[in-house]
């Protein structure tokens, strides 16, 4: 008898917790096809950006992960079209494309940064998405440093001094809090020229408190820790316009103003996959502002049950986009599937438990807000430690991980400060390569 076949899109949390939840399943045959090689633990990305972690750690290879699951294959791919009706999913990689048919598609291809209608600040504030992102962002935060000690006048030098980081959530408040600290401890003594713990490190949020989902009295505990390390935190500010040099802004009381600045780094929105459109259009589930697609509450499409949608490019009982969600959705889904190819009965409406949210603020200090128990301090960042150690895959992947952290929190050093001209301007690169014109067919591609 054939296997029933199972295709997944992503190598996140959702694609790969749904995809291991199957393994011992030889009825079954999944492909996963996802556009990057690894599985990102995004939560430390900020890590791998200010030179604590390497990319390494928090993105092993997708089929290292699988090497031992034989019902699961990995194809590499972009997947540039999903036909609900025929049950096939396109990728291409490079100039190869590859149909993939299912009897049952579980789609978890997360979600990107949005900039609310301005794409081109990405060239200016990269996001925090991707471990390009990253690997650019620690280029382009530790060559500020090197500039800054070259420049020839002082309005040069504060410009590559200051740091501007858009969004005071979770990824905003961490990212904000080590830079201030790779500033002021890490790279204290590095110079001659210059003072890097003079850098200035702003936090600009349209919102009215930090970290808003964890409660005024985390928010404001968190604000009075950044502070104390120096960190500007302006609230009720929106960015209206960013380029080269600076960040125009729009206080609450309509005045505008310009920081000069060099080094931005955003951290504020997000935006569904281009899938969930495509997914919208030929199941008629709903989309909200995000991009994000309404799944029913058993996590598939109206009309299309073979179809699950988990993690953040799916929305569901205003379920927030973090981590937990995709895991315990994949787990459902996965469990579903079981339940059908045996002929038990399904489960009920899925149902996320919100097991807590954690933020660092800088080392020894953090927030946790778990059930009705809110705290912070030294006791919430071990916490942090030991939850995030729990979820990188892999035994060698934690032991380097628990030493990095030893070397950046017991001791001044950063494992990680190579950055290299190709990290900062691949972006740009890129950009002009995918802006050429095609070759004319009748004239060739000389």
């Amino acid at each position: 008898m054939s296997r029933h076949r199972i295709a997944v899109i992503g190598s996140g949390f959702g694609g790969l917790f749904f995809t291991q939840a199957l393994r011992r399943r030889d009825d079954v045959e999944i492909t996963l096809i996802a556009r990057t090689s690894h599985h990102l633990f995004q939560p430390l990305l900020y890590q791998v950006a200010t030179g604590i972690l390497s990319q390494g750690e928090i993105a092993p290879a997708t089929r290292e992960i699988l090497a031992r699951q034989a019902n699961a294959r990995v194809v590499m791919g972009e997947v540039t079209g999903i036909d609900v009706a025929a049950r096939t999913v396109t990728s291409t990689f490079l100039d190869q494309e590859t149909i993939t048919p299912y009897d049952t598609l579980l789609v978890a291809a997360g979600a990107g940064q949005s900039y609310f209608g301005n794409d081109h600040f990405a060239r200016h504030a990269p996001g925090m998405k991707s471990i390009d992102d990253a690997l650019e962002l620690r280029g382009r935060i530790f060559g500020a440093f090197e500039v800054a000690e070259l420049a020839t006048t002082e309005a040069e030098e504060r410009a590559w001094l200051t740091f501007v980081v858009v969004g005071a959530g979770p990824t905003g408040v961490e990212m904000a809090g080590q830079i201030a600290e790779l500033a002021r401890r890490t790279l204290k003594r590095d110079f001659r020229s210059i003072d890097p713990t003079s850098a200035r490190v702003i936090l600009l949020d349209g919102a009215p408190g930090v970290l808003p989902s964890f409660g005024d009295k985390l928010g404001e505990r968190a604000q009075r820790r950044l502070e104390k390390m120096g960190v500007e935190v302006r609230l009720g500010t929106l960015v209206t316009d960013l380029d080269d040099t600076g960040v125009t802004v729009r206080d609450a009381d309509g005045t505008e103003s310009r920081i000069p600045a060099m080094t931005k780094v955003w951290a504020a929105g997000v935006s569904g996959s281009p899938l969930a459109v495509q997914l919208a259009e030929q199941t008629g589930a709903e989309l909200d502002r995000a991009g994000r697609i309404a799944v029913q509450p058993d996590l598939t499409l109206p009309g299309h049950p073979e179809v699950f949608v988990v993690g953040d490019m799916a929305t569901l009982n205003d379920y927030p986009g973090v981590a937990q969600v995709a895991i315990q959705g994949a787990r459902y889904a996965a469990d579903q599937v079981r339940r059908r190819l045996t002929g038990r009965p399904e489960r009920g409406p899925f149902s996320y438990r919100d097991k807590g949210s954690m933020a660092t603020i800088s080392r020894f200090s953090a927030v946790a807000s778990i059930g009705r128990f809110q705290f912070g301090g030294f006791i919430a960042w071990l916490l942090w430690l030991a939850v995030h150690l729990v979820y990188i895959i892999g035994f060698k992947h934690r032991v380097t991980t628990l030493l990095h952290w030893a070397v950046s929190f017991l001791g001044r050093g950063r494992a990680e400060r190579t950055a290299t001209a190709q990290q900062v301007y691949a972006r740009t690169a890129l950009e002009r390569l995918d802006s050429r014109p095609e070759p004319d067919a009748d004239r060739g591609s000389a």
